[in-house]
């Protein structure tokens, strides 16, 4: 088992309390990754490594055996902006984790405009050089701030790194039933022939949400809705449900797929398919601006201009302060076009698949089936299939799943540079459209549902 080198940078924030230290501490724990990995938590803060733990102690929530886990972590306080403390990185590296470094991992959790900074300052101290297979750059999302900063990150870091060392990280990709999606859409034969326009009437994607933005009031003020969630998390949902079947299901095959989706991705905006809103009381949210018009709820319409796809719309919809936390994938099927001979057309309901991501993870099948007794009515049934139940202990959190991958160079579950550029572009051109449209208030889903449902 290799010997691995993790290097944090933006040890100090949430995303390496509640996420990173968590995942890597169970890969260990399960023997997964070598437990003689070492990890340098790099930040700003006057901390030495004894405080860091003690801080960090009182920060995750996850249980760790700390007594084992303190002994593969560092605490290196240094100015990522300054150029000189990566060539003293270099050297802290050389002294005390050295033999640790059959993997060198530098993982960038920070705001992506410090991306090129750290970037430069990886590249110009020479702890990782191009080629060089062993070492490995993670770019948390998002990826930019729209599609002219996402092209000059992008531009900086591949002055410095090659493409096969880059991993663009987009924690659903790592959820169990988002990678599930191809084993369900190429392993049944039931859905070979139907996963078309000539099968399917409609896909809608969500990521439902019942509380606000929290602590984050001053970042997501500055992404919204679109930027924080559709631009990611659901537009890899999409790429996933509507790419063509891959040839032999590589690594590039499948992600030139994806890519191909999201470059047929149309949307015709006009009111009804496309709404904003923001829920009541967001402006008073800490680190937001009193006159923001960032837009908390999401619902759009659009179409996958191919041969597959044409006439299906797929319905994307993600917000804030609604009514139930909940990330799914609904396809509707078309209707059998005999029924109605036999059966009252309104006892016949479409046949549904709901992939369900979050927060229990599973399957559901719709279909209809007789009415026990004399009578020959019809009535939905639901076949149910939950995931999590069928695990051994428990699954494997996000995380846990594409810190593993990049230990293993597996870049299947990250996004390339090209999937990003395309929705990056069509993002904006949803921006283009809104241009300074106030959205509209709402205190409930349920306002927003009678507009989004016509």
């Amino acid at each position: 088992m290799k010997n691995n080198l993790f290097v944090i940078f933006g040890a100090t924030g949430n995303l390496t309390y509640k996420k990173l230290l968590p995942a890597l501490y169970r890969l260990m724990d399960q023997n997964l990754i070598s437990s003689a990995t070492k990890i340098i938590c790099i930040g700003r803060k006057n901390f030495t490594t004894k405080s860091y733990i003690e801080d960090a102690l009182t920060q995750v929530k996850e249980e760790i055996n700390w007594s084992v886990f303190k002994k593969s972590l560092f605490y290196y306080q240094m100015d990522i902006e300054s150029m000189p403390d990566y060539i003293a990185l270099k050297t802290f590296i050389e002294n005390n984790c050295q033999m640790y470094t059959d993997n060198s991992i530098f993982y960038l959790a920070t705001a992506p405009g410090l991306f090129p900074i750290i970037a430069r300052g990886i590249s110009e101290g020479n702890l990782v050089s191009k080629e060089d297979l062993k070492g490995r750059v993670v770019f948390e999302k998002p990826f930019g701030e729209d599609l002219d900063s996402a092209k000059k990150y992008n531009q900086m870091v591949r002055d410095y790194f090659d493409e096969n060392q880059i991993y663009r990280i987009d924690h659903y990709l790592g959820k169990e039933m988002i990678q599930n999606i191809l084993v369900v859409r190429f392993s049944n034969k039931i859905f070979e022939d139907i996963w078309n326009n000539k099968g399917i009437k409609s896909v809608t994607i969500l990521a439902k949400e019942t509380g606000g933005v929290m602590n984050r009031g001053g970042y997501y003020d500055g992404s919204g809705a679109l930027k924080d969630m559709v631009q990611n998390h659901l537009m890899q949902m999409l790429s996933l449900i509507a790419m063509e079947p891959p040839e032999d299901f590589d690594t590039d095959d499948i992600r030139q797929r994806k890519v191909q989706v999201i470059q047929k991705l149309k949307a015709n905006f006009n009111a009804e398919n496309l709404l904003v809103g923001q829920y009541k009381g967001y402006k008073k949210e800490k680190g937001v601006d009193p006159d923001s018009k960032t837009e908390t709820f999401v619902f759009l319409k659009a179409e996958i201009d191919t041969e597959r796809w044409k006439g299906v719309p797929f319905y994307i919809l993600t917000g804030k302060q609604l009514d139930e936390k909940k990330s799914e994938i609904i396809i509707e099927f078309l209707e059998n076009s005999h029924s109605h001979k036999k059966w009252p057309k309104d006892s016949i309901q479409s046949n549904r698949l709901i992939i369900r991501v979050d927060p229990e993870d599973g399957i559901t099948f719709q279909i209809n089936t007789k009415i026990p007794g004399l009578s020959s009515d019809v009535k939905p049934v639901v076949l149910d299939y939950c995931h999590g139940c069928q695990a051994i202990g428990n699954l494997p959190e996000a995380y846990e799943k594409l810190l593993l991958d990049i230990v293993l160079g597996d870049t299947t579950l990250f996004p390339r540079w090209d999937e990003i550029e395309h929705s990056w572009q069509f993002i904006d051109q949803v921006k283009a459209y809104l241009g300074d449209t106030t959205p509209i208030e709402y205190t409930n889903f349920e306002e927003l549902r009678k507009k989004v449902i016509k």
